[in-house]
């Protein structure tokens, strides 16, 4: 059985990805620019961390290695005020979230690389329905064995992550009803999942791979589609279910979040077996429901998410102490409590401007730090904004670059 080497890094640090949305400022529709954002960014100090995604109306951000989360806070800042110069320059502008509101797949090209074209002749269409954008979060292990356990250990986790993070309520001009759609593009894919249960160090880790490979399943760890999986090239464990936030300062709240908890889990024994018993459910629950689905402990409670994420947020804040990141943990569950998440606050611009690219025009100028608190921070706390599954718009007219949009378009009902 090929041995699979496990690069160690020191336990604590922290990276991220952010995969980010290229958008026409005229239509505001996805436009297929990463070439050209590529190549105005070719001598620029960071043009080494911005890279392309499988489709040309994407791009990703990797940051280096931290050891604290305001580093990471400052290099990202300094990373997104670069390419939104680069943006401008090129003609275009730049947003978070986890899918565009009104693009249609039918119209994204694949970029130019060989493993971007092999993805598009293997998975037909669903490689251009993965025009879909996601935070990762790597967190620093010293060994195989240790990413193994730190997967298992996290995975109860996956719905706090998947609800905090959540930004997709909208797709193909239709509210779809989740906080998070973008995770039903991902488990299209077959090897999409979680870690198996009964893999509990690298030994089994690398007999899993090796089996994968004989039967012709997989080539390497970047086929596994996984919610958190070892990256043994980077030594860290990657946690992969986060929508992209709309700002960085809530993609490094999500960071913090992640390295306090990361702590936390060391410091106890592993979950039961019966851990896995309730994963798909309450996988579906966050992306679902978000802060308000249901959640089963892995001793079989039942219980809202949001409250188990409160108790969950009095056994960190002592860590986060530790570490030196109490305030950031703490306006994460503040705001998050308060406020919900970004899926919340994006169908509440929508139910007061009624317009989605007016959405897509908010996203891209909260993404460059001018976030408007005067329109809808207010309302959020005090009336249900209600999802619902009609369209929204004529998807036809608004997803196609070339299409005129009027600004003045107001759906007939909202339910």
């Amino acid at each position: 059985m090929e041995q699979i080497p496990f690069v160690s890094s020191a336990p604590n640090t922290l990276g991220i990805e952010l995969e980010l949305q290229l958008i026409n400022p005229r239509s505001f529709d996805l436009t297929a620019a990463a070439d050209e954002l590529l190549a105005q960014m070719a001598n620029h100090p960071i043009a080494d961390r911005v890279k392309p995604e499988i489709t040309r109306s994407m791009i990703e951000l990797n940051s280096s290695v931290h050891e604290h989360p305001m580093g990471l806070l400052a290099e990202m800042r300094e990373m997104r005020d670069a390419l939104c110069e680069a943006a401008d320059a090129v003609g275009i502008s730049v947003a978070g979230g986890g899918a565009h509101p009104f693009m249609r797949w039918q119209e994204r090209a694949i970029s130019d690389s060989p493993r971007f074209q092999y993805l598009a002749e293997m998975y037909g269409y669903l490689a251009r329905q993965f025009t879909v954008f996601g935070q990762h979060i790597h967190l620093g292990v010293p060994s195989g064995d240790a990413a193994v356990r730190m997967v298992r250990s996290l995975s109860p986790y996956v719905p706090h992550f998947i609800a905090l993070s959540a930004s997709s309520p909208y797709y193909e001009g239709v509210d779809t009803l989740f906080s998070c759609c973008r995770l039903n593009a991902v488990s299209s894919f077959p090897l999409a999942g979680h870690l198996p249960a009964d893999v509990t160090d690298w030994y089994r880790f690398e007999a899993h791979m090796a089996q994968l490979r004989a039967s012709g399943l997989a080539e390497s760890i970047k086929d596994l589609y996984w919610d958190i999986r070892p990256k043994p090239e980077f030594g860290t464990v990657e946690i992969r279910v986060c929508d992209t936030p709309l700002t960085v300062e809530r993609a490094c709240q999500l960071a913090a979040f992640a390295q306090a908890l990361a702590v936390l889990v060391s410091r106890e024994p592993e979950p039961a077996q019966t851990a896995w018993l309730a994963y798909r459910s309450n996988h579906f629950q966050a992306c679902r429901f978000g802060l308000q689905g249901s959640y089963v402990t892995p001793d079989g409670q039942r219980l809202r998410l949001i409250d188990h994420l409160r108790s969950l947020f009095q056994r960190l804040m002592p860590i986060a102490d530790e570490l030196g990141t109490g305030d950031i943990l703490a306006a994460l569950r503040d705001e998050s409590i308060r406020n919900g998440n970004d899926a919340r606050w994006l169908r509440s611009q929508f139910h007061r401007v009624r317009d989605l690219p007016l959405v897509v025009e908010s996203m891209a100028r909260i993404w460059r730090g001018e976030r408007d608190t005067s329109s809808t921070a207010a309302e959020v706390p005090r009336r249900r904004i209600r999802a619902t599954s009609e369209p929204v718009l004529g998807v036809q007219a608004l997803a196609t670059p070339e299409a005129g949009v009027t600004p003045g378009w107001r759906p007939d009902r909202l339910h």
